[in-house]
Order: structure tokens, then C-alpha cells, then sequence
């Protein structure tokens, strides 16, 4: 640490940082507005603020305006709420630098609900925008604005017309790859990308910098310029790059270290990697504290460190000198360093991104210099611009098929769930305790290369003595039992009780069961008020919970807010776009079977899922725990598909909870002339807390400790009724909203209850 000052001085930074945020000052995240302007924020949401334009982007319902500077204005007094971001009603003429009045719906960014979900309101903190402005009119704009940020804007604009225009299907990966601009990028292309471990492609990074900022150094200083000159003119230009391809985290960490780089070359100075690393950090971190616990920050310096610091000792460990050896070792060290950071933000790691990066990294050089050679040549002829860009397009076909090759393997990815703190620490402390390992087996090959001894390490270990080749072998099998170990306590995933995780889908109904022998099932998944719940909630749900298979998937009912992400689940498993698994769809044995009823058993059948039907008196054991079917009975034939959902009861030990779907009062009076219903635990709520539903003698004869009601706060169907809230709390019955607290975690061991909050306050 005496020979880098500035590393022990970041070191420093982060720990202070870290004890700050675990006290619980809000520098790393949070609402740093004074209360008193939160307050009158949430009082008063309809608000006029100004502010500066940054920039803007045209999104398929609205116009999102980034303002910065921004102010409150209230009674002519003016209130500072840092940057907002604004979707407009209409689309306006806007330039960057123009200040702008404008009303609308002032709203705090949300924070997730569900585990895995993204963190939306720590991503925008990073940036310091604390609220969006929904529903916004501009009232005033100024003439003024700012020429220089307009022309890089116009800039960015012609080279994305010229990628689109010369690599016709394949522009959006080149806008993402070159531009850093993902707007019309494929969700499923990206979802194939991450699965093979490659997505980081994707986007503008260390690689990207040092590939064009270096090669326009040594173009400028091959036809004569000096090294002043031709670092400087590099320097500017790879400055506005970074500002025109939008300024992400992962590019302005590489855009400064080439700086640094590029300015210690100017200057006749060492460049020190770690120095500079440091440097980067405790910038980007003065700027904004909130970035210390952010995906991207974490990820691309994890990187660096990996490769700067962690490569060399793995490769030592292994005994890696083959060029190839050391690139997989030196790939595997990079995964070592961030498999934490993966596993805490996306509970999966790709394993197929071990030896397919060993394929892409190589060649994707090509892709870029294929894409900025279409750039140039397309200001001036277009189809000279689609011949330069062929050979990359073919790279990418072949990319393609490497994605999609690791999308039919099963052990492509491991989904470890995500890990406690207490897990991540060990694991690190673990893999610092490998690296010093590394360090110290170097010592006897240094010596052995300083007494000249210079072959393959196979005739070298056997001129080593026979004392120190002990020693190295006891070293390595250390190191790979801490490694060993260190992997599975990040792993671990304790069992023992039952857990039922009723997840908050707006508008629907969304439940993971998860048994304490870990068989897991999907009870419903679906919404009518949020899109793509497949991909934003039940897969990050599943893979933060560490489930790669599911051992059935119940569907109470074909409405789509009880199918919709359940659908979108099963095409992904059977296109290749994830590798978890399911045994079972169960779906209600109905005589008349609609639409959504075919669709669903057909998407199962592509996944390689097999089909069951359910009805009355229908039973699965699982271990300890049992599914008994009520409803509904068989080849039933209502065309009222809510009255004949599939009602479900779970039992394990002296603990019942019971499954609704959307039924109403007719079948529950059903229910009762049965003679099946007894008195549970827990209740999911039928048809989202309806007035129709949950009747008084039906919670007389179940008699429900806890209720448990899936809805959104702003659905148009007055769900839940105060009607059914009253009922329930007559009933004694403690009533749980998802669209207050978010995922509603019921555990038990069987006998006790217990009740977890995603939400905590």
C-alpha cells in the first residue's frame, strides 16, 4: 500500500462508505431532499418545476426528457429536487440546454417489490433523480440552448441512421455495441446474450475504449504526428465519445483510465493500472456515493480487478504458461472476482461464458472496426457501407449461434440464487486468502527463471526439488478446496421450513411454493396491469430464490391475470432463453377448454413439459407437504371459467392455506355443501379481494388467521372491496395487501407462522 497511496486512500473511501450506508446515513441511496420538500411532494403530487434539458428520447408511448438542475416552484418560492425524469403527453421540440416549465404528476421513483426485481429507485439515485414526472405538458421553453450538446446529439442521430440503413437486421446490436444505444435492441436477443455469458458486449466498455481509442492513437501517430499531438486529439475524441454514447457507468470508468493512460504516455509518466483504477473510482464515487452499491460500478471494476489482479496469481495456482491455458484460467479469475456481485443482482452466472468469451473476445475487435468503418464510409456511400460491414454481420451470425447453442444445455448457467452479506464476505475472504496464495507459489518459479531455468513448466517441475514440489501441490489443493468451499457457501440456501412467496404482479396473481425438501411450484402468474411479467418478475424471482427447476406449474384459470407471465415463462423455456426447467403444468380439467386453455398446453409441450389436468379430490404429495384439489369437478362445464378456477389446499403439519383463483359466491357456497372446506391458516383471497367473493359464511366455516390479498393500487376495479375487508376482519383474520407491501412471504415449520414484508416500512 506505500507504493500506492491512492489505492489505500480508495480502500479507505469504500469502507467508510460501506460503514456510512450499514449506520444508516443515506449517502448510498435514499432521498437526500430535505423532509420537509418530500412532504409537501406527496401532498401536493400535481407540481410545476423547471429545469434544464439533458437529454431526450422518443419511447413508444411518451417523450422522456431528462432534466437536470431542476426546481420546485410553489408560492413563487423555489425548492431544489436535483434531476428529474419527465414523460410528456405530447411530443415537443426539444434541444439539449433549453430550460423548460412544465406541470404534471410529481412521483417518487419506486423501489422493487419482488426479490430480484430491479432496483429502479437506486438506479435513478446513482444519477441523482429522485422523482419522475408522469403526465407532464410543457407550460414555457427558452429559445437558447446549447449548440455543442445539439450537434453531438445530431451526430449520435446520423450514425445511428447510417448503422440502420447498412446493417439492416442486425443495426440494433451495432447501435448497442458502438453508440451504446439499446432502444431498439431485441429483449429475447439481449435475454440469448446473457445466457451465453457475452452480453457485456453489448455494451460500451474497456474493451471498446482501449480497441478505438488506441487505435486511432497508433492510426495518427503511423502518418506522423507526435505523440503530443496525436494523444491529445485521441484524448478529445474519445472524451466525446464517452459523452455521446451517453456517459454509462462502464464508460466512464474506461473513458477515464484511457485518459489517465493516455495522458501518463503524453507525459513520459509510468502507468500504474490499480493507481489508476483507484483514481477512477473515487471519482465517479465523490460524484455520486449511491454508485458503491451499483450493478454496473461493481461489475466493471470487478472486471478490471480481475483481470489486473487476480489472472496472474489464478494462473500461477494452476500452473498456466500455454497462451491458451492462461486465457481460461484468466477467464475463470474473472468470474472468480465478480460471482459474488452476479449471484447478489442477477442470482445466475454463466458457466457457458467460461469458454465461449475465449471465442468472442478475439474477434470482437473485428465487429467494432466493422461497424466504425460503415460509420465513416457511410457519410459518404451507403452501399460501400453494407460491403465494409459483411465480415462483422457474419461475426455476428456467429455469435447468434453460440447464443443459442448455450441456450440448449442445461448446465450453461448456474442459478445459485441470491447470497446473504454474511456469504459474500466468507466468499471473499476466501478468495483474498487463494490470491495470496497465488502470490506466494510465484516465489520458487521466479527463482528457478532467475537461475536460468527457461522451459515448459512440466520439465521444470521436475528439476524442481522434490521438497518444494510438495509444498506447491499442497499449496493448489488448498487453494482449490477454499475456492471449493467458498462457492457453496454462496450457494447455500437453508431448508427445514415451508415457504410461500405470493409476489406483488399488480393486477393478478403470482405464487412460488417452495417446500422444505426444496420441490418448488408456481401457483398462477399473471397481470393485466404490467407487461412482460415473465421476464421483469417471475424469472428474477425464481433465480434469487435459487430455483432452476419447478416441479409444477398450477394454473387456476385461463384469465390472462392469472396467465400472462406463466405463458411468457414456458416460450422461454421452449426457445432456449433460460434454463429453468418445470415437470408439470397443471391445468383445470375443464369439458369445454377455451383459447388460452390450448395455447398454454401447447407452449408447454415445445418446453418438453408434460400436461395434467386437475379436479375434485385430485391429490400430489410432496415429502411432507400436500396439494389437495376442491375444485373444480370433473370435465366441469361453466362457462364462467371464474366460478370453475381450481381451488387448492395446501397442508404441512398442523398448517392450511388455501388457494382461490377468482372464485366467487356461487362456488364457494359449492364448497361448503361439500363438506371438504376446514379451518386454515392462511387464505389468498378470491378475485383480488372482490365484493363478490370471500362471503361471510364461507369465512365463518374456514376461519382464516391470515388473508392475503393480490391487487394493484391503481386497478380500475375497486379491488379490494371494503366490503370483503370488513368481512375478514370480523372474521379476525390479519389482512395482507401485496400493493402495500410488496412480496408476502408466508413461512412455517408447521406449526408456527411466520409473515415477511418485502417491503419494510
Amino acid at each position: 500500500m506505500t507504493k500506492r497511496p491512492l489505492c489505500f486512500l480508495c480502500f479507505l473511501m469504500v469502507l467508510g462508505l460501506g460503514i456510512m450506508n450499514f449506520a444508516g446515513i443515506p449517502l448510498l441511496g435514499g432521498n437526500p431532499l430535505p423532509v420537509t420538500v418530500q412532504d409537501w411532494i406527496e401532498a401536493h403530487p400535481g407540481s410545476v418545476i423547471c429545469g434544464e434539458v439533458e437529454q431526450y428520447e422518443n419511447t413508444e408511448f411518451s417523450q422522456s426528457v431528462y432534466l437536470k438542475k431542476t426546481y420546485l416552484i410553489y408560492q413563487s418560492r423555489k425548492f431544489s429536487i436535483e434531476n428529474v425524469r419527465v414523460f410528456l403527453k405530447k411530443e415537443e421540440d426539444l434541444k439539449p440546454g433549453m430550460k423548460i416549465l412544465v406541470k404534471g404528476t410529481l412521483k417518487r421513483v419506486e423501489e422493487p417489490s419482488n426479490p430480484g426485481g430491479f432496483d429502479s429507485q437506486h438506479y435513478y439515485a446513482c444519477r441523482h433523480i429522485y422523482y419522475f414526472m408522469k403526465k407532464a405538458v410543457v407550460r414555457k421553453k427558452t429559445e437558447s440552448y446549447s449548440g455543442y450538446r445539439q450537434q453531438l446529439f445530431k451526430v449520435k442521430e446520423k450514425c445511428r441512421q447510417i448503422l440502420t440503413e447498412s446493417a439492416g437486421e442486425d443495426a440494433p446490436l451495432f447501435c448497442a455495441m458502438v453508440l451504446g444505444d439499446k432502444q431498439d435492441l431485441d429483449p429475447e436477443m439481449r435475454m440469448r446474450y446473457q445466457l451465453a455469458g457475452i452480453v457485456h458486449i453489448l455494451a460500451i466498455s474497456g474493451l471498446h475504449i482501449s480497441i478505438l481509442g488506441m487505435g486511432l492513437y497508433n492510426l495518427l501517430k503511423k502518418i506522423g504526428l507526435g505523440i503530443w499531438p496525436a494523444g491529445i486529439f485521441s484524448l478529445g475524441v474519445m472524451l466525446q465519445y464517452g459523452i455521446m454514447t451517453g456517459g454509462s457507468i462502464s464508460t466512464m470508468r474506461a473513458v477515464t483510465m484511457f485518459l489517465i493512460a493516455m495522458g501518463a504516455r503524453i507525459t513520459g509518466r509510468i502507468y500504474d493500472m490499480m493507481t489508476a483504477l483507484s483514481v477512477t473510482a473515487m471519482m465517479i464515487l465523490l460524484e455520486s456515493p449511491a454508485y458503491l452499491l451499483d450493478s454496473g460500478f461493481l461489475l466493471s471494476f470487478g472486471c478490471v480487478l480481475g483481470i489486473g489482479v487476480a489472472a496472474e496469481k489464478i494462473c500461477a495456482l494452476a500452473g498456466a504458461e500455454k497462451k491458451w491455458m492462461k486465457a481460461l484460467v484468466s477467464s475463470i479469475a474473472l468470474q472468480l472476482v465478480t460471482l459474488p456481485v452476479m449471484l447478489k443482482f442477477f442470482g445466475e452466472v454463466s458457466l457457458a461464458g467460461f469458454f465461449l468469451n475465449l471465442l468472442v473476445l478475439p474477434s470482437v475487435g473485428f465487429v467494432l472496426m466493422g461497424g466504425m468503418a460503415a460509420l465513416l464510409l457511410g457519410i459518404f456511400s451507403i452501399s460501400a457501407a453494407k460491403l465494409v460491414i459483411l465480415p462483422a454481420r457474419g461475426l455476428l451470425l456467429f455469435y447468434e449461434y453460440l447464443c443459442s447453442l448455450a441456450g440448449k444445455l442445461r448446465w450453461s448457467t448456474w442459478i445459485g440464487g441470491e447470497p446473504e452479506i454474511w456469504q459474500i464476505l466468507v466468499y471473499y475472504v476466501f478468495l483474498i486468502t487463494v490470491l495470496f496464495m497465488g502470490q506466494y507459489i510465484k516465489e520458487p518459479m521466479r527463482r528457478e527463471q532467475e537461475a536460468g531455468m527457461k522451459s515448459e513448466l512440466s520439465s521444470r517441475d521436475k528439476r524442481i526439488p522434490g521438497r518444494i514440489q510438495r509444498k506447491l501441490r499442497t499449496v493448489r489443493a488448498a487453494a482449490g478446496a477454499l475456492m471449493i468451499t467458498g462457492i457453496l457457501i454462496l450457494g447455500f440456501h437453508p431448508a427445514g421450513d415451508l415457504k410461500v412467496l405470493c409476489l406483488d404482479v399488480g393486477q393478478g396473481d403470482g405464487i412460488l411454493v417452495e417446500t422444505p425438501d426444496r420441490h418448488c411450484f408456481l401457483i398462477d402468474g399473471g397481470s393485466s396491469s404490467q407487461s412482460g411479467l415473465g421476464r421483469y418478475c417471475l424469472l428474477p424471482a425464481l433465480k434469487s430464490q435459487g430455483i432452476s427447476y419447478l416441479d409444477g406449474i398450477f394454473v387456476s384459470h385461463t384469465d390472462q391475470d392469472h396467465i400472462s407471465g406463466v405463458k411468457e415463462l414456458l416460450e422461454y423455456m421452449g426457445n432456449g432463453l433460460t434454463t429453468i426447467r418445470s415437470g408439470y403444468l397443471v391445468l383445470p380439467s375443464w369439458a369445454e377448454r377455451p383459447e388460452a386453455w390450448e395455447e398454454l398446453a401447447e407452449a408447454a409441450q415445445k418446453a418438453g413439459i408434460k400436461i395434467v389436468t386437475g379436479k375434485k379430490e385430485d391429490e400430489l404429495h410432496c415429502g411432507p407437504v400436500t396439494f389437495s384439489i376442491l375444485w373444480p369437478e370433473k370435465n366441469a362445464r361453466e362457462k364462467d371459467i371464474n366460478e370453475e378456477a381450481m381451488v387448492m389446499e395446501l397442508s404441512f403439519g398442523e398448517f392450511q392455506m388455501l388457494f382461490t383463483g377468482d372464485i366467487g359466491a356461487d362456488t364457494e357456497k359449492k364448497l361448503l355443501a361439500s363438506g371438504n372446506l376446514t379451518d386454515i391458516d392462511c387464505l389468498k383471497v378470491g378475485h383480488h379481494g372482490s365484493r363478490y367473493s370471500t362471503t361471510e359464511a364461507f369465512l365463518e366455516k374456514i376461519k382464516p388467521e391470515v388473508a392475503i390479498i393480490s391487487c394493484s393500487s391503481t386497478n380500475t376495479y375497486g379491488h379490494p372491496s371494503p366490503e370483503t375487508i370488513e368481512r375478514l376482519e370480523a372474521a379476525g383474520s390479519q389482512v395482507e395487501y401485496t400493493m402495500e407491501s410488496g412480496a408476502i412471504t408466508v413461512e412455517t415449520d408447521g406449526k408456527k407462522l411466520k409473515i415477511h414484508r418485502f417491503r419494510k416500512d
